[in-house]
C-alpha cells in the first residue's frame, strides 16, 4: 500500500476551501469544521498578525487581544520567516484597497 504524504492528505481540505464563494459560506464551513476554541485561536492569531503588521508592540497586542506572549512571538516569527501566507493576504488586501475607487459623497 502506497504511503500518503502530509500534502496529499491536506489537499482535500484546501480544495474544499477554494470552492467557497462568499464570506457566509466560509463562516459556515469553518463553524462545521472547527471547535469554538479552534476558531477563536485562529481568529486571535490573525488579529495578532494584523496588529503586528500595523507596528503595534507586544504588550499592547497582549492587552488588546489577550494573546499570550508565546502566541504573539510565534505569529511574529511566521510573519518574518514563515511560508508567506500572511504576506499574500496583506499584499492582496492592499491591492484591493488600491483598486477600489473612493466613494463619492452625494
Amino acid at each position: 500500500m502506497a504511503r500518503i504524504t502530509k500534502k496529499e492528505k491536506s489537499n482535500g481540505l484546501y480544495q474544499a476551501i477554494l470552492t467557497l464563494e462568499t464570506e457566509e459560506e466560509v463562516y459556515r464551513f469553518f463553524q462545521d469544521l472547527c471547535t469554538v476554541t479552534e476558531l477563536r485561536a485562529m481568529e486571535q492569531r490573525f488579529d495578532v498578525a494584523v496588529l503586528l503588521r500595523q507596528g503595534m508592540i507586544y504588550n499592547d497586542i497582549l492587552e488588546r487581544t489577550g494573546a499570550s506572549s508565546a502566541t504573539i512571538s510565534r505569529v511574529n516569527r511566521s510573519l518574518n520567516y514563515g511560508s508567506g501566507g500572511y504576506q499574500t493576504f496583506f499584499d492582496r488586501q492592499e491591492q484591493a484597497r488600491q483598486e477600489t475607487p473612493p466613494e463619492v459623497a452625494e
